[in-house]
């Protein structure tokens, strides 16, 4: 015990001992306290009631005489007492268990108020013999149920058990010795103990300690020890131990017997548990003080040692440990909060004790880590890193772990920094920060074995337990490609393990084969990350790696009925162009390929819009620019020497060259313009890529077939002739204006006119085509002959023999025509007399109608007759109502009313008018017949004729 630490973690509350009140008059038998108040039992029958603080309540008359024993319910506010009442009869005993109902309350009188007594029970009858009760407990089971165990005198103990106010009790009796001498009977001390349903009971006796076990019928017992108690000092701990104070030692028993036991020397007054501690009061029999300590057994410590005067009752409530003393005053103890405690140990720099302070009160883990934290500043401050580390490593996910790194930065301490980075990635605590750390401490320690356990460790669930992509990132930067490769790979960083393949390692065919074991949805996104740095080193490699994942390769078992669900689904080989920046050679063979695979292509037109441009360009093997900045200007200066010396070789290696170059470029425009040709099937469908592109690719190439090609399509007739112009391809400009004209199919004869145009303007001498044109457009009179002759006579270079013969064919057939207008003037001005003689005629001559029959029914005619002034005669009954038109001849009158009708109503559509005349190869002609048929007359003056005389305008 001597070499036990003390220290106060108590102290006294209210500045000292409390006096009690002076309306406790008594001296105090007993106590008992639960639900905020202590309750005192005096010898003059009375119970007085105490509030915090030991203020005076009230008291009440309990017994008649004196009050042996209190307890307070805890669950229900009752109040069990046993005590001494008046004696009624001899046989009868004066000794009883009353309960109060401390919530009701009766009224004696006008001053005092006294708790009502539910149930008043005689302890001793005749099955239960009177006795000297020495013990007194009470357990509360399911409530009402109560169980009391009474201690007597006699070795005996009477158990009461059920609802003690409604009197549902039974009672039994448990034996624990027959001994003659009461004094080695004695029962010295109870202890409850439930274990689940099971409830055991401990008894102690001056000879013996027993367990009894309430499971059985009829309770059990068993002798735990030979040897007892004869005071009653007893407790029972939080574990469910029975304590027992001896002058030797204090002794802790389980139901299998003694326990440990702990050496405090000299008699156990009292002994009480309290919040984990032992509370012991212990007389010296040498100083004949008593001395109240408070024992912390887990960690070998005395929390609190007072001299106090003769204690009667020792008590716990409100969180405190209140000592009875017999001159009727108390001692409140306290329990200091654990800041205060700790900061006492921290003083004396005793962390290990407060570590162990704050474990076994169960203090939140914030606070243990707080603790941990000083003791490794303490330690560290005495340069013992290692033990510092292993405190600083428990405070793992409550303290910053930057506050330790910081400590530890140093390259001498970079071991224990390495262990405390460790555990922090176990916990799962670490960020990429401390990843960083932990590796960059693995690789300047080359512990290579420590760095290939921390790449390849797991949790449970097969994570990993560090940033994945911090660790490949630093072990790239160490140059530990192997191991980024691993975890890279492991995780499913496929960007990161190619990165590293490609950029680090240059490891290009093994890089391949990892792309074509991936998913064709994780291939696709890692050959467009990285498809350029494979298309420079291995293109053919690459572009089967694109096949397979843009075509149908491998999937036969694809049905043919999905094919083209399937195809939609497949990557577009447009997606992929952008790796081919620096290498149109390589995807000229790739959309190829492609291409003679798949037919229906969803990206059909963007596909052949790139091959139309690959197959135009002039030059498909230009260098990226990175490869004409780096090594441009030293292979500039490299060749030039070696073209001056090779002399002529060097220029017939350039011919060559230059006319490979140029057989190269036909036969990809070749293949471009038959891919124009079949993605344009027929002139109904649209065509399978962009004309509006291909003709400026043609344009800009200088590829004249396409142009020709895409125009015809287009009918876009003048653009083909003015190609031919531009290349002065005479032949093929007037072959091409013979197809291109045919009305049959479609042509334009005007394009005879553009090409006698070119020719007038050509300023060389042409006479020979001017004679082919002349002879289409006589042959279709396309042109009047006074615009030919002012056509070709701006081309100096010509001569009248050039159309000599044509203007001589030209007058003779507008001699022809003009004789025959002639005749037909004649004729017309004939007509035109006799039609007037007759209409003179009719207006001054009397007309005789000689008909003798009817016109209609070929009848004599007889009254009444109706004649007609154009000689026809007929019944009146048969013209019906129909009299004022002659039914022979209104026919004719009709079609001509008809045909002048339809004629002024096509006079006023002027698009028909001249859509006519430029459609007529004489537009005069169309003019003088809409004339000629009435059709286009004067202006009216209608409008001004018919404006009034005295209008104010007219008179201005």
């Amino acid at each position: 015990m001597y070499q036990w630490r003390k220290f106060e973690f108590f102290e006294e509350k209210y500045s000292g001992k409390l006096q009690f009140s002076e309306e406790i008059k008594g001296t105090i038998e007993c106590c008992s306290g639960g639900r905020g108040r202590i309750l005192f039992g005096c010898d003059d029958g009375t119970v007085s009631l105490l509030d915090r603080g030991l203020k005076f309540n009230y008291s009440f008359q309990a017994h008649a005489s004196s009050v042996l024993f209190l307890h307070q319910l805890k669950q229900r506010n009752f109040l069990l007492s046993v005590g001494e009442d008046e004696q009624i009869s001899p046989k009868v005993s004066a000794t009883c268990l009353k309960v109060f109902d401390l919530d009701k309350m009766q009224a004696e009188g006008t001053s005092t108020s006294t708790p009502e007594c539910v149930q008043i029970l005689r302890i001793f009858t005749n099955q239960f013999p009177e006795a000297k009760i020495t013990s007194f407990l009470v357990i509360e089971e399911a409530p009402p149920i109560l169980f009391i165990a009474i201690g007597l005198d006699n070795g005996c103990i009477y158990c009461i058990q059920g609802d003690i106010a409604r009197e549902r009790i039974k009672r039994f009796k448990l034996q624990v010795h027959n001994h003659a001498n009461k004094s080695q009977a004695s029962i010295t001390g109870l202890g409850f103990r439930g274990d689940g349903p099971a409830l055991q009971l401990f008894a102690v006796t001056p000879g013996s300690v027993s367990l009894f076990n309430f499971q059985a019928q009829p309770p059990s017992r068993q002798t735990l020890d030979q040897i007892g108690s004869s005071i009653p000092s007893v407790a029972m701990s939080d574990r469910s131990e029975f304590i027992i104070g001896r002058p030797e030692a204090v002794y802790f028993y389980e139901v299998d017997g003694r326990g440990p036991c702990w050496a405090f020397e000299g008699e156990k007054k009292f002994l009480g548990w309290f919040r984990g501690y032992l509370l012991c009061i212990i007389a010296d029999q040498r100083t004949g003080r008593n001395t109240f300590n408070v024992y912390d057994l887990k960690n070998r410590l005395i929390a609190h040692s007072v001299v106090v005067n003769d204690v009667s009752h020792m008590i716990c409530e409100w969180g405190n440990i209140i000592l009875i003393m017999m001159d009727k005053s108390a001692l409140c103890i306290g329990e200091k909060d654990m800041e205060s405690k700790l900061d006492m140990l921290f003083k004396k720099n005793l962390y290990t004790i407060a570590i162990n302070l704050v474990q076994t009160q169960q203090a939140d883990a914030a606070a243990t880590a707080e603790v941990l934290r000083k003791y490794g500043d303490h330690l560290y401050s005495k340069q013992d890193y290692d033990e510092a580390m292993a405190q600083y490593i428990h405070t793992i996910g409550h303290l910053e772990p930057s506050y330790v790194i910081q400590k530890f930065l140093d390259a001498q301490r970079i071991y224990n920094l390495t262990n405390y980075l460790e555990k922090l990635h176990e916990k799962g605590l670490a960020s990429k920060d401390h990843t960083t750390l932990l590796l960059n401490c693995y690789t300047k320690l080359k512990d290579f074995e420590k760095l290939n356990a921390f790449i390849k460790c797991q949790d449970s669930v097969g994570e990993h337990k560090f940033d994945v992509e911090t660790a490949i990132k630093v072990c790239r930067a160490a140059n530990y490609y192997e191991h980024a490769m691993y975890v890279a790979k492991k995780t499913g960083q496929h960007d990161w393990y190619l990165k590293i393949l490609l950029e680090d390692l240059c490891r290009y065919d093994e890089a391949l084969n990892y792309i074509n074991s991936l998913e064709p949805s994780q291939a696709g996104v890692t050959v467009k990350e990285y498809g350029k740095i494979l298309i420079e080193h291995k293109p053919k490699e690459t572009i089967e790696i694109l096949m397979k994942l843009c075509t149908e390769e491998g999937k036969a078992g694809k049905k043919a009925a999905t094919r083209v669900t399937y195809v939609s689904m497949l990557p577009s080989p447009i997606d992929f162009i952008s790796i081919f920046v620096h290498y149109p050679q390589s995807l000229l063979e790739f959309l190829e390929q492609y291409t003679s695979k798949v037919k229906d292509s969803p990206a059909e037109v963007d596909i052949h819009n790139t091959l139309v441009e690959l197959y135009l360009s002039r030059d498909l093997d230009f260098r990226s620019i990175s490869q004409t900045s780096i090594g441009g200007n030293e292979n500039a200066k490299a060749e030039r020497p070696s073209v001056s010396k090779a002399g002529f070789n060097g220029r017939a290696n350039l011919n060559r060259t230059d006319v490979n170059e140029e057989k190269s470029l036909r036969e990809r425009q070749m293949k471009g313009l038959s891919l124009l040709k079949s993605a344009w099937p027929s002139e109904e469908e649209q065509p399978l890529y962009d004309v509006d592109l291909a003709i400026i690719l043609c344009e800009m190439n200088g590829f004249r077939e396409g142009l020709l090609f895409l125009y015809e399509k287009m009918k876009l007739y003048k653009e083909v002739i003015a190609c031919y112009m531009q290349a002065h391809d005479h032949d093929g400009l007037i072959a091409c204006c013979k197809r291109l004209s045919d009305l049959g199919k479609g042509g334009d004869r005007s394009l005879w006119a553009e090409l006698l145009k070119y020719f007038g303007e050509l300023g060389e001498n042409c006479s020979n085509e001017a004679k082919q044109v002349l002879t289409y457009i006589e042959k279709d009179d396309i042109l009047p002959p006074i615009i030919v002759l002012q056509t070709l006579s701006r081309n100096p270079c010509l001569t009248l023999s050039v159309i000599k013969d044509y203007m001589v064919r030209k007058l003779e057939q507008e001699s022809r025509l003009i004789e025959e207008d002639r005749t037909a003037f004649e004729k017309y001005q004939e007509e035109t007399s006799i039609m007037r003689k007759e209409t003179e005629d009719l207006r001054t001559n009397a007309r005789i109608f000689q008909l003798s029959k009817c016109t209609a029914c070929t009848f004599t005619l007889d009254l009444p007759t109706v004649h007609f002034m154009c000689m026809h005669s007929f019944h009146q009954r048969c013209l019906g109502d129909n009299e004022k038109e002659c039914p022979e001849c209104a026919p004719e009158y009709r079609a001509l009313v008809e045909s002048k009708r339809s004629l002024e109503q096509g006079s006023k559509s002027q698009d028909q008018f001249f859509q006519q005349v430029k459609s007529s190869k004489d537009g005069f002609s169309v003019v003088a017949k809409y004339f000629g048929k009435g059709i286009i007359s004067k202006t009216s003056n209608n409008g001004i004729a018919n404006k009034p005389s005295n209008s104010s305008d007219d008179e201005f």
